[in-house]
């Protein structure tokens, strides 16, 4: 037998190391890389418009852009559409490892409502987002303190804000020529390329052309054939009625190093103007400051409640209840309002198993920030299934405080949050969708949410509940103390005097 054992355990690692070998490697639904030739073409997608001045999301073509003859939306999941992602198709359109300058998308010519819209956007400080091969567009900012290090902004702003010299007059000015630079990352072998980096530098600038307008028209400010190229804004477009604003752009590919599996490390390393840093140290502090005072206050309490017990000398004196000896027939007591309670924990307990899990998914790599509205549509899942927990964990408190209309407290704690939680949403979509924002959730998605309410999550609470409420209740673990407790004589004197006083008074 022992020789056996051994021959098992020296096999072991040799079985599997020929599992290993056996086993083939996979990526991620909508996160495997594409290759791309050269001369293969590249279709530049948009998506919404946002501001972290109003925190209202607006889908591109809600200002008077270039558009295509047909707008394709892109297939959105659940998360993308609660976040207001609304992907769409563009007039901008490439080739792989080949260099464009000064394309022209189109002529607009604005008129009052054109302007008034682009100068509200202007104001407001709104931002363009793009979508290249799944990897979003961003803006390099030269670091000061470091050299040859930037930090990246997500999107371009719609424009800028600015004054003519001797003149008070605020002017708004718009960014129509976009400079691309796209990085690839080159296999030797195969001699294709995987995108590994894209980003712009917006410039606003005023173009001229001599003659009429027309297809074959040649711009004086920006010429591929002169070789003359937009590198500043020195002449910026203006926004103002009945003004003509040409949108060109140029692309520009260099190979990387990055490998495409390490191509989000930029993103993930960048400023984000939403994180309150400052807020989030203070409160972490003051919460901090407050924990360490009220353990200090317990553990002094703790402390002189247990050198006194262990001061006691007769029996009698042992048996007597003082100090915290006081409280054990107060913690099994059903507190007031105790239904409200077992909602409140089986809401905590449903709160906890989704953060766990998608803690759990995230750590394994499941959650990609390629997979836009990847985090949202788990939570939201993990938040459904993990009601059969809700309901057994506040039907075991509900039974533990006597109670036996276990249907009632299912029912509660499946309703309660999400009711409350569904109010605010639709209250705050309604809002939102009089302003004409993509973030109003549609008609759809909200019967897919109730779906999930009321077609999912309630049952799996029921369910829940009723395998709570059958298991044998837990039983008290502290027994009280049958001996009655006496009461000192000085304090029954201090009460018989008490009454007399008052009885004598009267």
């Amino acid at each position: 037998m022992a020789f056996l054992r051994s021959l098992s355990l020296s096999a072991l690692p040799v079985l599997l190391l020929l599992l290993i070998h056996g086993a083939h490697s996979f990526y991620l639904p909508g996160v495997a890389p594409q290759d791309f030739q050269k001369g293969d073409q590249l279709q530049v997608k948009v998506n919404k418009l946002t501001s972290t001045k109003t925190q209202l999301p607006y889908t591109y073509y809600s200002l008077p852009y270039c558009r295509p003859q047909k707008i394709q939306d892109s297939a959105e999941n659940l998360g993308e559409v609660l976040r207001g992602d609304r992907i769409e198709n563009s007039l901008y359109v490439f080739k792989m490892r080949e260099p464009q300058m000064c394309n022209v998308v189109c002529k607009l010519k604005l008129d009052a409502k054109a302007a008034k819209e682009f100068k509200e956007k202007i104001n407001d400080e709104y931002r363009v987002n793009m979508i290249l091969d799944n990897l979003p567009l961003v803006v390099p900012i030269k670091r000061t303190d470091q050299e040859d290090s930037y930090v990246y902004q997500l999107g371009y702003h719609v424009g800028l804000k600015g004054l003519y010299s001797g003149v008070k007059e605020e002017k708004f000015f718009i960014h129509n020529h976009l400079s691309f630079t796209v990085k690839y990352h080159k296999d030797a072998v195969t001699e294709s390329a995987r995108i590994v980096g894209f980003e712009v530098k917006p410039f606003s600038v005023k173009h001229e052309y001599d003659g009429k307008w027309d297809e074959k028209t040649r711009l004086t400010t920006c010429d591929p054939h002169a070789k003359q190229t937009v590198v500043n804004s020195n002449t910026p477009q203006e926004v103002e009625e009945n003004k003509e604003i040409i949108f060109t752009y140029d692309v520009d590919f260099q190979e990387s190093d990055v490998k495409w599996a390490s191509r989000w490390d930029a993103y993930l390393l960048m400023n984000d103007d939403q994180i309150h840093w400052f807020s989030i140290v203070n409160s972490l502090m003051i919460v901090l400051f407050l924990s360490g005072m009220v353990a200090m206050i317990m553990l002094r309490t703790l402390y002189r409640d247990i050198s006194k017990y262990n001061e006691l000398e007769t029996q009698e004196e042992a048996q007597e209840e003082t100090g915290w000896k006081l409280v054990h027939g107060d913690v099994f007591r059903p507190p007031n309002n105790s239904d409200l309670l077992c909602v409140y924990v089986g809401t905590g307990v449903q709160f906890f198993g989704m953060i766990l899990v998608t803690m759990m998914f995230a750590v394994l790599g499941f959650l990609s920030p390629s997979n836009r509205g990847g985090l949202m549509t788990a939570m939201l899942l993990l938040w459904v299934f993990m009601g059969i927990f809700a309901g057994y964990a506040s039907t075991r408190l509900y039974k533990m405080f006597k109670g036996t209309e276990w249907k009632k407290m299912a029912l509660r704690t499946a309703v309660v949050f999400p009711g409350i939680v569904s109010v605010v949403f639709f209250v705050l979509n309604a809002l939102i969708w009089g302003e004409k924002s993509s973030g109003a959730v549609p008609f759809g998605t909200m019967f897919a949410l109730i779906f999930l309410w009321f077609g999912i999550s309630v049952p799996l609470v029921f369910v829940g509940s009723y395998v709570g409420f059958k298991k044998p209740a837990i039983e008290n673990p502290v027994k009280t103390n049958k001996i009655p407790r006496q009461i000192p004589e000085q304090a029954c004197f201090t009460t018989s005097l008490d009454s007399s006083f008052w009885s004598s008074s009267s």
